[in-house]
């Protein structure tokens, strides 16, 4: 039978059992996350600070490296604390706040996905119509809209799951607030929460893949039919590199929230997770900014003038 206590705060096993392990991830997850606070940063500054790097894809690559920073904030400092003190326990509000942010920004990091793989097909397939149409209206429109959709999308789920009581066992095997496990230690029925939380999803990750599917399908047929050797293979190694990213994200966002749900939570979960949320960001500041010939050049120009 269910202990019916009333919960107050939840534990989170975390990413292992094993303690040596735990020093292990500590340091390779406070490197990681030192890594994608350096980068994004580092993208921020030099967009902001140099007058050449103020067209409409700069503009989207700095506010994409905003969104990186605050979405690995929500939870990288607190597992980085769970690891180090041995402390697995978040108190209910802080365990809501961190799913609400994390599903937000989360949600918030596709759109923006979209919107770049947007940016780069009208600047690759229509140049000469680039400036007239992705004009600083319309720029800013888009980041805006991408952020208020994802509060629209994902606010009212979260707020459901709030109202929920919640009882004994309390413990989840993950190593953040999961909307999915969470939602399995209620004592209540929470089918309608699953449904729409499932609905929400199914809209939002196929629907703004396809838009950057199709985007990039775009740019790499335009790609082939660019006359000039070098510069095919110039765009091909930038567009390859994006797309590794893309589809590792993708991969392995859909088949950790689209699929059924497994009670108790998974190993696997756990380490698909790790994926799209340190380790895709870990590498997007590198992928989509500091291989540009531009950024590069920026940067050896402000380290030089600092130096």
């Amino acid at each position: 039978p269910m202990n019916h206590t009333t919960v107050v705060e939840f534990v989170l096993l975390g990413l292992t059992d094993s303690r040596h392990l735990e020093i292990t991830l500590f340091l390779f997850l406070a490197i990681a996350y030192f890594l994608i606070l350096l980068g994004n940063i580092s993208v921020i500054s030099i967009t902001l600070v140099n007058n050449f790097l103020q067209t409409p894809m700069y503009y989207f690559l700095r506010n994409f490296a905003l969104l990186e920073i605050t979405f690995t904030s929500t939870f990288i400092p607190s597992t980085l604390y769970s690891l180090l003190t041995e402390k697995k326990t978040i108190s209910l509000p802080g365990c809501f706040l961190q799913m609400l942010f994390f599903y937000c920004l989360g949600t918030c990091t596709l759109f923006h996905m979209a919107v770049m793989s947007l940016d780069r097909y009208v600047a690759i397939c229509h140049p000469l119509h680039y400036t007239a149409i992705m004009n600083k209206r319309l720029c800013l429109q888009l980041i805006l809209s991408c952020w208020a959709l994802s509060f629209l999308l994902m606010f009212p789920p979260t707020i459901m799951t709030v109202q929920l009581p919640f009882c004994s066992p309390n413990v989840m095997n993950h190593f953040y607030c999961d909307a999915s496990q969470l939602l399995q230690l209620s004592c209540t029925d929470t089918g309608f929460i699953e449904k729409l939380m499932f609905i929400i999803l199914i809209i939002i990750l196929p629907g703004t893949l396809i838009v950057t599917a199709v985007s990039y399908g775009c740019i790499i047929i335009t790609i082939l039919h660019t006359p000039s050797s070098a510069g095919r293979k110039k765009a091909f190694s930038t567009c390859s590199a994006h797309l590794i990213v893309v589809t590792v994200f993708y991969s392995t966002c859909i088949y950790r929230y689209i699929r059924p749900a497994q009670r108790g939570g998974q190993h696997s979960d756990k380490i698909l997770s790790f994926f799209f949320s340190v380790l895709t960001q870990m590498l997007n500041p590198y992928i989509y900014s500091l291989r540009n010939r531009q950024v590069k050049q920026a940067l050896k120009e402000s380290i030089l003038k600092f130096s």
